[in-house]
């Protein structure tokens, strides 16, 4: 990739994070798919036309890309050269006519409640990294957050008496969500032993901390989640985000209302929220098809 062409990347980066505030995670996908297209174009970004990118995503779909990747790449490049049509700096935007990939819509995946509380009783809690694990699970739970929200949690967004977490999510947009009593005992309980032993007397501003005493990453954090779900002898395919789906679907289950639902998750659009309505939705036909006499 030229240096012209990352300069380019760059500029827009830098403009989708102070103008539309982006996580960093939304950024560094961004980055991804813009340099894996410059990398196979080899030429100035700014000189594209519809065929370039048709050609680019034809290639990439023969080397074994899913529709959904496919989907993705092309929302970064049309995000990019639609940046660059408002700035001027191009006549057409070659990705005004190419078309997106129909993908399926693809239920997301949960478990149950008695596959969650079985998740949260594996931590051994007599230990450090056992209090930290604990907490955290039942965070993620409790209040239904993304896995970045989680590991980047400081002592400033909480508050134990109230029982409420303060969070900045997508698009810098913040809300409060509140915190049962179970998820805010095993914090307590973590916070005045497990995190200080980790911390063996250094100093950090987030909560979640390994025995290094730097703050968890998501990669880390994953890998935690898989060892309690083997643990657990849950056989499903599982991840940092699976808890956020059983706290929204668990929610809609036991009568909760769509709109709140959509506060507390930090979805921008109900239509975001409205795929768990058909997680639900399974799990009442199953009741009525174990239950009803005509089911």
């Amino acid at each position: 990739m030229s240096q012209k062409s990352e300069k380019l990347i760059d500029q827009f980066l830098d403009a989708a994070w102070s103008e539309q505030g982006l996580s960093k995670n939304t950024l560094s996908a961004y980055r991804s798919d813009l340099t894996i297209f410059a990398t196979w174009l080899k030429k100035n970004l700014l000189l594209v036309d519809s065929s370039d990118v048709t050609k680019f995503l034809e290639s990439r779909y023969q080397q074994g890309m899913t529709r959904r990747t496919t989907a993705r790449i092309l929302s970064s490049l049309r995000r990019f050269y639609g940046y660059f049509l408002r700035e001027n700096a191009i006549k057409i935007d070659p990705t005004v006519l190419i078309s997106a990939p129909k993908i399926a819509c693809t239920l997301p995946q949960s478990l149950t409640e008695n596959e969650v509380e079985a998740l949260l009783v594996a931590p051994q809690i007599a230990v450090p990294r056992g209090q930290r694990d604990k907490a955290m699970l039942e965070m993620l739970y409790a209040a239904g957050l993304r896995v970045s929200e989680l590991v980047d949690l400081k002592f400033e967004q909480i508050s134990l008496n109230e029982g409420l977490v303060r969070i900045v999510g997508k698009g810098g947009r913040e809300r409060l969500v509140p915190v049962g009593e179970e998820a805010m005992n095993s914090l307590e309980i973590y916070m005045k032993n497990g995190r200080e032993m980790l911390l063996s007397g250094r100093q950090s501003d987030y909560i979640f901390v390994t025995h290094r005493g730097s703050n968890m990453t998501r990669q880390a954090f994953w890998h935690i989640i898989k060892r309690y779900a083997f643990h657990a002898q849950i056989t499903k395919p599982l991840s940092p985000h699976t808890l956020r789906h059983a706290f929204a679907t668990h929610l809609l289950n036991h009568g909760a209302d769509l709109r709140v639902v959509q506060l507390l998750l930090g979805h921008a659009n109900l239509s975001t929220t409205q795929i768990y309505t058909h997680v639900a939705r399974e799990r009442l036909k199953t009741l009525h098809a174990q239950f009803h006499p005509r089911g």
